[in-house]
């Protein structure tokens, strides 16, 4: 809100495009072995420290590789500017890799709420940068200056909250299995990020950097509901349910749970998007992004379809399905590419409307292979839906009337607060009264908040899931920082 306000479009989009390059190397930066430590059922101190050398051998790969690649950076968007942000956010890589295993740690740990400080701390530090060097007249140096300031503060932090100081690589020790795990899941996110951020490589390509600033605003705050909801139950929910594996009934239900108060929580989200995106804007960004409203409109729904289909993740990589994991992902890639490269001539507006209709058109073939011959069915996830969206969509027709009524004599913060808060209001009074929904989700927070629910190591999952609704801070530096990927 406040770096929206002093910096130009211009400026997050030269960041965002060389972002949408470089984030493909990210992804490799991890190499899913924080996923691999996570998801066996014992891990050995030699094997954590094997695993952090090889992720710290990967790291400097990939700040290498990125420093090479900035000419060809610079030369394909025609920005000269661009070499100097990318040889700088280079030096990020090492800084992520160092903390990979220290990260996992504490997952392993369930210490959940020391994550959260941890990021929280990370987003304060990194705001302040920001922030400071944009008031100083930085420009788009302001971005950089955050985007590398977060993962050194936040590697620091995991080493000190771990306790954890990694001995020499070994050789014999049994992680073979553990690297084809990880190198399954990079390479299905490698997939999935090609496929959600292409268009912001396309726009930057021929619609230039004022174009991809734009959608990029949009992109993030429509993916700030979905990304900070997903990220504080999905760290809780693959820990646990890596563990509960092995009784399907126990699995099903705590799966189903978490899902439902997922759907419940974004659902609303979307339909206040939707309805209010005018409002949204000028509260959030200000004047000078109003060109950000119409992309930001179309893109709601994938708010919702987000919502339905990344817990899908936690329920595949937690009973080891990566393969069908990575098999959604290469059938998903190439369909949402066809629609960028379909909605490119007409600019943000159009890809803006592809992305959404061509992920709408997928959810549900989606859903429904992901939850094949395992024991959450169809039926399941539909079942969850069904009474949020009709209290939603009862609930909207109110709110949107009530524009007509108040819409040209009131500022935009009004008009947000009156409409947004009549409209969840009535939500919650359908969702919980009329349609009987309020002794589950009452008793879906006990059981959240309860570390006899589930028992040990799961117990501690459960009470910290109530990160659900308190804990989204945790991940926002993710979503605030110029990082254009979901």
């Amino acid at each position: 809100m406040v770096l929206g306000r002093i910096l130009e479009p211009r400026d997050f989009g030269l960041v965002g495009m060389v972002m949408a390059v470089i984030g493909i190397l990210n992804l490799l930066n991890d190499f899913g072995l924080s996923t691999a430590t996570v998801q066996r059922t014992k891990v050995t101190d030699e094997q954590l420290s094997t695993l952090f050398w090889v992720n710290i051998l990967v790291g400097a790969i990939l700040s290498l590789l990125a420093f090479l690649i900035a000419p060809i950076i610079s030369n394909f968007y025609h920005e000269p500017r661009l070499f100097a942000v990318t040889s700088v956010l280079a030096a990020g890589f090492l800084f992520n890799a160092a903390g990979v295993q220290h990260g996992a740690i504490l997952q392993r740990q369930m210490r959940f709420t020391v994550s959260a400080v941890i990021e929280i701390i990370s987003l304060a530090i990194s705001v302040a940068v920001g922030i400071g060097m944009a008031v100083r007249g930085y420009g788009y140096w302001a971005l950089v200056g955050m985007t590398i300031s977060a993962p050194c503060v936040s590697t620091a932090c995991v080493w000190r909250a771990a306790g954890w100081i990694p001995g020499r690589p070994r050789r014999g020790i049994g992680i073979r299995s553990m690297l084809r795990f990880g190198g399954t899941v990079t390479l299905n996110g490698l997939i999935v990020y090609l496929a959600y951020n292409l268009e912001k490589v396309l726009l930057g390509r021929y619609w230039g950097a004022e174009s991809v600033g734009i959608y990029g605003r949009a992109y993030q705050l429509i993916n700030i509901p979905t990304a900070n909801l997903n990220s504080a139950a999905g760290g809780v929910a693959f820990a646990a349910l890596s563990r509960l594996r092995d009784e399907p009934e126990r699995f099903r239900n705590y799966f189903l749970k978490g899902y439902s108060l997922i759907l419940a929580l974004t659902l609303p989200l979307t339909i206040v998007c939707s309805l209010f995106a005018d409002d949204l804007i000028l509260v959030l960004l200000g004047p000078k992004w109003r060109g950000a409203v119409e992309p930001f409109r179309l893109l709601t729904p994938t708010i919702l379809i987000f919502a339905l289909i990344n817990p899908l993740g936690w329920l595949l990589f937690s009973v080891g399905l990566v393969g069908r994991s990575l098999k959604v992902a290469l059938v998903l890639a190439p369909l949402v590419i066809t629609g960028y490269v379909i909605g490119l001539p007409y600019g943000p507006n159009g890809v803006a409307f592809a992305y959404s209709a061509v992920m709408t058109l997928w959810a549900v073939p989606h859903i429904a292979w992901c939850v094949h011959d395992t024991v959450v069915s169809f039926r399941d996830v539909m079942s969850a839906l069904s009474r949020p969206l009709v209290a939603g969509l009862a609930a909207a027709a109110p709110a949107f009337a009530l524009q007509f009524f108040y819409g040209h004599f009131s500022s935009s913060l009004v008009r947000l607060l009156l409409g947004g808060g009549l409209f969840l209001g009535l939500y919650l009074l359908i969702l919980l009264g009329v349609m009987g929904q309020k002794t589950l989700y009452l008793e879906i927070l006990r059981g959240f908040t309860s570390r006899s629910s589930m028992g040990g190591a799961s117990g501690a999952a459960a009470s910290n899931i109530v990160g659900v609704v308190v804990e989204p801070l945790k991940t926002a530096y993710a979503t605030t920082l110029p990082k254009l990927a979901p």
